[in-house]
C-alpha cells in the first residue's frame, strides 16, 4: 500500500481530536511529516504529541515541503490556503465548511482542475456506517413523504472538556486581521448586507448545520425549493422547510442550546410503509456510535421495528481511508469540491428565502 505524506494545517480541536490521531492510527496509509498554525505554541505541542518530526507557523513553508498532500483544518476562511495548495500541486482535503461563497467555491474549483489533484470536502457524516446503512434502507423504499431534521446544538466546550486539547495564547491579534477580511469579503459575495441575524444563521448553517444539508443532498438529492426560513432566538436558531420534486417536505431545525450537555442530532426520513432514523453523537467524541432505528410493516401485515448493530470504525477514520483511496486511484471521491458547491448555494438560497421573506427556487 502506497503511503501519503500529510501535512496538516491548523492544530486546534478538530486535529487534536480526530484528525491527527486517526493518521497515527493509519499509519500503513498515511505519514504526517509536518504541521503547522499560528500558533507556535500550538504547532509545537502538537508535533511532540503526535511525534511529527517539523513544525511550522507558515503554511507557505509546508507547502514547500515534501508532502504529497495537505489536511486542512485551520480557521475560516480556508479559500487562500487551498489555492496555494492547488498550485503547489498538491493532493487537498478541506474541513468543512469549504469556503462561504460561490466566487471562492468556483476558484478552488478552476484551481483543482488547473492541478489534476484531489479535492476532499470533510463530509464525514456519509462516511458514517450508520448513514451509509440508513442510506441502502432509504433506496430501497418506493418513495418518501416527510424528512424531518432536529439538531439540537450545546456549546462544543462541554464536550471538548472529556478530552486534552492544548492551546495557547501566543498569536498577535494583527495575525488574524487577513482571515477576517477574507470572511467579510466572503459574506458580502454570499448574501450582500443582511441584518445581524441573518449573519449569524448564515454562518451556523455554513459550519453546524452543513452537516444536515450534505447528508440530506446525499440522502435524497437537492431540494427543489425553499419553502420557508425563519431565524429565531437573535441568529442562534433556524427553521427551514424545503420542498422536494416529488411533493415531499423537509422540516429542519437547527437551534443552539449551550448550557445542555445532550447533544441531539437525527435525519428521519418516512414513507408511507417504512420510517428510517439516523442518530449521530457529537461530532466532539470518540467511540460513540450512530444508531440506525427502521419501522416498518411486513408483507403479511406484522409491524416491526429494528436498530442493526453500526460498525465501529469512525466516520472521521473512514473518510481519511477514502481520501487514501482516491489519491491512489482506487476511488472516485465521494464527498468532491463539485458536490459541496451544492450545498453552498443552498444555504444561500435559505439565507435570501429569511431575507426577502418568501419562497426561493433551488438551482437545478
Amino acid at each position: 500500500m502506497s503511503r501519503i505524506r500529510i501535512g496538516v494545517i491548523g492544530c486546534g480541536a478538530i486535529a487534536q481530536v480526530h484528525h491527527l490521531p486517526n493518521l497515527t492510527a493509519l499509519h500503513r496509509e498515511f505519514e504526517v511529516p509536518i504541521v503547522c498554525d499560528l500558533s507556535r505554541g500550538a504547532a509545537q505541542a502538537v508535533a511532540k504529541r503526535f511525534h511529527v518530526p517539523q513544525y511550522v507557523t507558515d503554511y507557505n513553508e509546508l507547502l514547500a515541503a515534501d508532502v504529497d498532500a495537505v489536511l486542512l483544518c485551520h480557521g475560516d476562511p480556508k479559500t487562500a490556503v487551498a489555492l496555494a495548495a492547488f498550485e503547489a500541486g498538491k493532493h487537498v482535503f478541506i474541513e468543512k465548511p469549504v469556503c462561504f461563497s460561490l466566487q471562492e467555491i468556483d476558484a478552488m474549483l478552476t484551481a483543482q482542475r488547473k492541478a489534476g489533484t484531489v479535492a476532499q470536502a470533510g463530509y464525514m457524516k456519509v462516511h458514517d456506517p450508520a448513514f451509509q446503512l440508513a442510506k441502502r434502507e432509504v433506496d430501497t423504499m418506493e418513495s418518501y413523504r416527510f424528512v424531518q431534521i432536529n439538531h439540537l446544538h450545546p456549546n462544543n466546550s462541554l464536550h471538548l472538556s472529556q478530552f486534552d486539547v492544548e492551546r495557547f495564547n501566543d498569536v498577535p491579534p494583527e495575525a488574524f486581521k487577513p482571515a477576517s477580511e477574507a470572511r467579510d469579503i466572503a459574506l458580502a459575495q454570499a448574501i450582500g448586507d443582511v441584518a445581524p441575524e441573518a449573519q449569524r444563521a448564515f454562518f451556523l448553517l455554513s459550519g453546524s448545520m452543513i452537516h444536515d444539508i450534505y447528508s440530506l443532498r446525499v440522502m435524497l438529492g437537492s431540494p427543489s425549493e425553499v419553502i420557508s426560513a425563519e431565524v429565531w432566538a437573535d441568529g442562534r436558531g433556524v427553521s427551514i422547510v424545503f420542498a422536494y420534486p416529488n411533493g415531499a417536505r423537509c422540516i429542519a431545525t437547527w437551534v443552539d442550546l449551550p448550557d445542555l450537555w445532550d447533544f441531539k442530532e437525527t435525519l428521519e426520513i418516512y414513507g408511507d410503509n417504512k420510517r428510517v432514523i439516523v442518530s449521530y453523537p457529537t461530532g466532539f467524541s470518540r467511540g460513540i456510535l450512530s444508531e440506525v432505528t427502521i419501522h416498518g410493516i411486513d408483507p403479511d401485515g406484522t409491524t416491526y421495528s429494528k436498530t442493526p448493530a453500526i460498525e465501529w470504525e469512525s466516520a472521521f477514520t473512514r473518510e481519511l481511508r477514502h481520501f487514501h483511496a482516491c489519491i491512489t486511484g482506487d476511488e472516485t471521491c465521494y464527498t468532491s469540491l463539485e458536490s459541496a458547491r451544492n450545498d453552498i448555494s443552498l444555504i444561500i438560497d435559505i439565507v435570501r428565502c429569511y431575507v426577502q421573506q418568501k419562497p426561493v427556487r433551488c438551482a437545478a
